[in-house]
This record gives C-alpha cells, sequence and structure tokens, in this order.
C-alpha cells in the first residue's frame, strides 16, 4: 500500500507530537495581541532516566483548532541547574506569572514574563510549596495550594510571592495514607485522600481543587485491586478557603478498562502517577492528564478528553462522565481513556496512523497491563508497551505477544467506507493479526497471516466499514517466545 501519498495523523491523544514528552500539564487559555489559544506548561521528560529534566517547554494551540499544537520552545530553564517539577502560569493585569518547582519541587520559584510563553525571568523564591497550584479570583484575590500527602493552601499577598499567614489552612483536604506514613495524624481520608498535583479551578460559580488521589483500597470496577495513584479526582466548595466536600474521579490513565470474566474491570494500559487540570475551551470543558510510556515513568506524554459538568439540586458540582435521573445529575465516573482527543469524531481512518495512539494494551490473561516497573506477581514480565521515541512521527509498540489486542478509540472510516487495510512493523513467521470492531473481542472483519518474517501486512476486508468505530489488532501464534512490532497502519 501506497503510504506516501496519505496524510500522517501529528494531533491525536498523546495530542503533542510523539516524540514530546510533557507530562504535569496544567492548562490555561490566554489571549494576547487579539489571539486566544490553549497553552500547556508543563514539566519536561527529557533524562530519559529519572523525572523530568532541566527546563520546562510551551506548547499552544488557537481554540478554533485544537488540532494545531505549536511548540514555543523554551520558556525557562532551572537557575539551579536542577530538575524542573510541574508548574503553574496564571496572568494578574499584562503579566504572566510562573510558579517554577526547581530542586525537584522542593523551592518554588516566581518568575514573570509579558508574553503567555516567556521568557520567564527574574526568578524570586517563594513561600509556596510541593506542586503549587494558583487560582486567580474574579475579584482580583490569588490563591496558592500546594503540598505532598498534605495539602495546604492560602491567600497571596499583591506581590503574588508571599502568603497572608493569618489565611493559610493546613490540610485543607484530608489525605491518603501510603505506606511510608506510619501512623494516622488525624488527616487521613481512606477513600479520597489527597496524595500530589494541587490544582484549584473556578467551574460554573464552585470551586473546584483537583488533585492526584492514591487510591490504598480497592475499586473492582476499574480494575484497581491496590495502592494506586493513576487518577485524577476532585473536590468542590462554595469558596476558595472553605470546606471542600466529596467530588469524585475525573480521569484514571489505566487505559480503556474492559469487563473480566468475574465481573471485574481490567485495565488494558500500563496506570502510573497523574498531574493536569481542568480547562474550559469554548463551551466545552476538558480534562488534560498524562500517560506513561516504555517500562517505567519518565517518558509521560501529555493527553486530554471531554468532560460533562453539572450541578445537581443541592449544590453538588459533577464532572465526568455523568449519569442522570430523570434529568438530574446523580453521580460521575472517569471518563474514557481514547486515542482521538480533541478529534471528537475521530481519526482519519484513511491516514497513517502510528500505533503510539493506542489506549488498549491487553495480553488476554485476565491481568491487568503492568509491565517491568510493577510490584508483585507480574514483575519482569514482557507485555506489549509503547516504545518512547525522542524524533519522527511515529513511536511502535513492541513486545506484542501471542493473545494480545492493541486498540484504538476511534477511526472515522466516513460514508464511503474501507475495504483494505494495512499495517506495518515487524511480524514473525506464523503470527495471523485479525481486525476487529467496536470491542476487543467483536466481530472479525480481516485477517492476514506472516507466511515468513514481515515487515507489512495486508487485509482485504470483506464488507465496507463505515461511520465511527474503535478498531483493535489481534495477534495470534503458536509459538509463545515470538514477540511482534505494530508501528503504522492505514485503512483504503
Amino acid at each position: 500500500m501506497d503510504y506516501s501519498a496519505k496524510k500522517t495523523i501529528k494531533s491525536a491523544n498523546p495530542y503533542m507530537p510523539l516524540w514530546e514528552h510533557v507530562p504535569d500539564g496544567e492548562p490555561r487559555v490566554f489571549t494576547y495581541n487579539g489571539e486566544t489559544r490553549i497553552y500547556l506548561y508543563g514539566s519536561h521528560d527529557t533524562k530519559k532516566t529519572d523525572y523530568c529534566g532541566p527546563d520546562y517547554v510551551v506548547w499552544s494551540a488557537p481554540v478554533d483548532d485544537l488540532t494545531n499544537w505549536k511548540c514555543h520552545g523554551v520558556c525557562y530553564t532551572a537557575s539551579d541547574g536542577g530538575d524542573l517539577y510541574a508548574p503553574d502560569v496564571v496572568q494578574k493585569g499584562d503579566t504572566f506569572y510562573m510558579y517554577a518547582a526547581e530542586n525537584r519541587g522542593s523551592s518554588i520559584m516566581l518568575v514573570t514574563s509579558k508574553t503567555p510563553w516567556g521568557p520567564f525571568t527574574n526568578p524570586v523564591k517563594t513561600e509556596l510549596g510541593f506542586d503549587p497550584g494558583i487560582l486567580v479570583d474574579d475579584d482580583g484575590k490569588v490563591y496558592a495550594f500546594w503540598g505532598f500527602c498534605e495539602c495546604h493552601a492560602g491567600e497571596l499577598n499583591d506581590d503574588m510571592c508571599t502568603i497572608k499567614k493569618e489565611t493559610v489552612r493546613h490540610h485543607i483536604i484530608g489525605h491518603s495514607k501510603p505506606y511510608w506514613i506510619k501512623e494516622d495524624d488525624g488527616h487521613v481520608i481512606p477513600e479520597d485522600g489527597f496524595f500530589e498535583a494541587s490544582s484549584p479551578r473556578k467551574v460554573n460559580g464552585k470551586y473546584v481543587f483537583v488533585y492526584s488521589k492514591r487510591y490504598e483500597y480497592h475499586k473492582p470496577e476499574l480494575g484497581v485491586f491496590g495502592s494506586c495513584n493513576g487518577f485524577l479526582s476532585y473536590k468542590w466548595s462554595d469558596s476558595p478557603l472553605g470546606d471542600y466536600k466529596d467530588g469524585g474521579d475525573i480521569s484514571f490513565n489505566g487505559g480503556e478498562v474492559i469487563t473480566g470474566p468475574d465481573g471485574n474491570g481490567i485495565m488494558t494500559y500500563q496506570w502510573g502517577n497523574n498531574h493536569g487540570s481542568l480547562m474550559k475551551i469554548k463551551d466545552q470543558w476538558y480534562v488534560f492528564y498524562h500517560r506513561q510510556t516504555g517500562c517505567d515513568e519518565y517518558a509521560r506524554q501529555a493527553m486530554v478528553e471531554p468532560v460533562d459538568v453539572a450541578l445537581g439540586k443541592d449544590g453538588k458540582i459533577y464532572i465526568g462522565k455523568i449519569s442522570y435521573e430523570n434529568g438530574e445529575p446523580v453521580s460521575s465516573t472517569v471518563v474514557d481513556m481514547t486515542s482521538q482527543g480533541f478529534n471528537k469524531d475521530g481519526l482519519d481512518a484513511f491516514s497513517v496512523i502510528s500505533a503510539g495512539y493506542t489506549c488498549h494494551m491487553y495480553d488476554g490473561t485476565g491481568k491487568p497491563n503492568f509491565l517491568d516497573n510493577a510490584e508483585g506477581t507480574n514483575k519482569g514480565v514482557r507485555r506489549a508497551h509503547i516504545k518512547p521515541v525522542y524524533e519522527g512521527d511515529s513511536s511502535p509498540v513492541v513486545d506484542i505477544q501471542s493473545g494480545a489486542t492493541i486498540g484504538f478509540k476511534y477511526l472515522n472510516f466516513g460514508s464511503e467506507g474501507a475495504s483494505k487495510a494495512s499495517i506495518k512493523g515487524s511480524f514473525p513467521k506464523g503470527f495471523t493479526v485479525s481486525i476487529r470492531l467496536d470491542t476487543y473481542d467483536g466481530e472479525v472483519v480481516s485477517s492476514a497471516k506472516a507466511d515468513e518474517d514481515s515487515e507489512e501486512l495486508v487485509f482485504e476486508i470483506g464488507k465496507k466499514i463505515t461511520g465511527k468505530h474503535a478498531v483493535y489488532f489481534e495477534f495470534i501464534t503458536d509459538d509463545d517466545d515470538k514477540r511482534a512490532v505494530l508501528d503504522v497502519f492505514t485503512f483504503d
């Protein structure tokens, strides 16, 4: 099949190029010189063998074309030459204020710029702590939230740097109890405890605190059966420093969750730490978060999903995937992790699509897709994973074993439909690859076998596929020691 004549998808989910690794993303919409754009500020995974790196880069997209992302380059380099953890950026007046987390988040420096993309200069040490999140309220008052396993908050002075001591609230929400905290300090919340990643937002008149929670109990519907901090969650209040009430979970980076034979969920992507926030772009709210690639947490990528927002009669705000009864919101849960990102109609199936956009890598064992960095019985298991890349348009899925499905939600085949497909990668002799629609165990529309070691397999599809579908590639071979690689695919 002629790939050279086709467009290559370059902004799906992750929505930045696959060679870029910007986690901990705090999105902001700013209007500058008459142009309104969404800006993404995060840490920068460049060290490859550890978290983050010594610089921040800025990416942005016009609010009218959210698939057109531009890199503005490095906007700040650590003044101490060390590693920069998660930042935040806000605007007040004509100045943009960045809270740069130097020394691995232990020294929060305030730096400023007259443009949203920087460069940010003149570092001044603040009184804030780990993972700072800033809220500029409608009345001009500014509030800061920060902490690791303990959440603190307070109002900032006009210098945007120091805290009004009389406003400080410690343990503004309770925290989780990871294994390293030996005793309950009186602030532990078993189910909704704070871990890190403070991010305050104002949503429909309510104050919403987005954070990373660390589950220390089972959540079987999502396949969680032990400690897990792959969630972004929220609580809400009627005032910025008030009492925050139960909210729920918004995002989970464990991939598509399927139902196992015991009725419990199975996560199909390797979860890892999570950090991000909410932002309204035009009329739609989105959750920005990150996922892992490779076999560790050192090559993370920026992800996004649309979320629903609703206000109940009791004043509670619901965020995520919302359930209604008689027109009223009654509960919410995490939104699906997808491959489409801002492409709300699905990815163009007739383009060249990298396997790196997968949101589903399931080996068929009934166990979650933990990798080499996992604890317990799965440690060291060779399982399918996305190979991190630092150049080029494709990031392959490697170590694909027999029984695995690699899935994409969603592709759009249009009204004309597709009758042929092609995949490229490395397919050892004896592998049969089948294309399934809609679910990982759904209808098989075509299969192709590698009669010898092959770099491309072509599929003839008996019926035309039209409209929007989830697509899964299933890999089967008699030799359990063999592994395949899926690089790119396309339909005709």
